[in-house]
């Protein structure tokens, strides 16, 4: 919330508000928010001191017998609830999880995103700026897929009945200090995208988490429900998180070359070197759901093949032209993650992979241009173009032998991952699907 800067600031609000509960948010290892409310006699507790909580039943978090945690709230993110009532309105904050100690918890997904900003400003950047594009669905309820409407990208008719749901969610996202650039229609039936303008890591690593909150809330106010789910639709372009990324030195965007002409510069051009060489690996992290994968299938907007390009949203990563007098918007837009994702643990990847190219000098591949979905795979092959994993069998396995995501997760959040995700696959892997139902009884 603007002003709201200390623990002065903070307390005043509540008071002048007459707030009656704070809202404190955490994520466990995938990415859903956590909370627990306090009343005001806690507050001035919390602000100071953190509030414990049992960390045990928390995924991917401690053992029972190690399980004492503290919610330390981060005070620039202090922001009043828009769908609570407003006479006794509601906040919330984003915390930190320390131990009992009061050092930061390895195991908390925020920590892991600022170990990799402290690894960026080590190496003399001063920002990693994200824009991350999450596209939802909305449907009738729960139960099935029952759009609300048929339109299509940027429709603008009475095809588009949920214009006044993305009304309400900007106009929510924006009482939360979530700045928003614009909203539309997608490509799906009932499919929307909320377009965040550009920040600071964590603090955009906050928002995609507050956005998601939002877009849920707002749609069950107005009766429906909104999914993150990448790929709800049979045979319908799923919803990805197409992430726009820089880094920059003080003012200066470190990704700009004036000398070059295409405008990079050697960082960017290792940076994006780093996302390709490492896209397998850290694929499990941004499509983290035997669902993605669903989606990371040729035809449908989703990018499956490892290059880079200009023009082409058919490559896994896309840099747009270089506008003269816009050299601060040079970036490169990683096309593959998808919005169930944990944006902590992704961004803290992205980064990583990124500063690895930088450190390591990765050699700088040509882009293509052509559309890579009209490629033969004897093409590609030739070519020296890599796919993504197929499933989310074989994406764990190739994280699992990554020293890169290990050294971006840290062990204890790696670890956990991987056993995590391993039993995901496991439990998919097992199950009689309809389609095989239909497909194999009735002729074997």
């Amino acid at each position: 919330m603007k002003g709201a800067t200390t623990k002065e600031d903070i307390i005043k609000i509540c008071k002048e508000k007459n707030v009656s509960f704070l809202r404190l948010w955490f994520t466990d290892i995938l990415g859903q928010v956590k909370s627990f409310s306090i009343t005001m006699n806690e507050l001035e507790t919390a602000l100071e001191q953190g509030m414990g909580f049992d960390g045990s039943s928390i995924t991917g978090y401690q053992s029972i017998e190690e399980s004492d945690m503290i919610a330390m709230p981060d005070l620039s993110t202090f922001a009043l609830v828009p769908w609570r009532p407003q006479d006794k309105p509601v906040a919330r904050m984003i915390c930190d999880v320390l131990t009992p100690d009061r050092k930061p918890y390895v195991g908390d997904p925020r920590y892991v995103l600022k170990r990799a900003l402290k690894r960026a400003s080590d190496m003399g950047y001063d920002h990693f700026y994200l824009g991350p594009e999450l596209e939802f669905f909305y449907f009738k309820d729960d139960k099935g897929t029952e759009v609300l409407d048929k339109g299509g990208y940027f429709d603008l008719t009475s095809l588009d009945v949920a214009s006044d749901l993305r009304r309400d969610t900007v106009n929510a996202l924006e009482a939360m200090d979530v700045r928003i650039e614009y909203s539309h229609h997608e490509v799906g039936p009932s499919q929307h995208e909320i377009d965040m303008r550009y920040d600071d890591a964590l603090k955009m690593a906050d928002n995609v988490i507050t956005y998601r909150v939002v877009v849920k809330e707002i749609a069950m106010q107005h009766g429906v429900y909104a999914t993150f789910m990448p790929k709800p639709i049979f045979g319908v372009n799923g919803s990805g998180m197409h992430s726009h990324q820089s880094l920059f030195k003080g003012k200066d965007n470190a990704f700009f070359d004036k000398n070059d002409p295409e405008g990079l510069s050697d960082d960017a051009k290792r940076y994006i070197a780093g996302l390709l060489k490492h896209a397998r690996e850290m694929s499990a992290v941004f499509a983290q759901t035997n669902n993605s994968y669903k989606r990371l299938v040729p035809g449908y907007e989703a990018p499956v093949y490892i290059a880079w390009s200009r023009r082409n949203r058919s490559a896994l990563i896309r840099v747009p032209m270089y506008n003269p007098g816009k050299e601060a918007a040079t970036r490169a837009e990683l096309r593959c993650p998808d919005p169930a994702c944990n944006p902590y643990l992704t961004f803290a990847a992205m980064l990583h992979c990124g500063l690895d190219g930088i450190e390591k000098k990765y050699d700088f591949t040509d882009p293509i241009e052509q559309n890579l979905y009209d490629l033969s795979a004897e093409e590609r092959k030739e070519m020296g173009i890599e796919e993504l994993p197929s499933n989310l069998g074989e994406a764990i396995e190739i994280t699992a032998g990554s020293e890169i995501i290990r050294k971006a997760l840290g062990d204890h959040v790696f670890e956990h991952f991987i056993r995590l995700k391993r039993q995901e696959w496991e439990d998919y892997r097992i199950q009689v699907t309809p389609y095989e139902l239909e497909t194999y009884l009735s002729i074997l």
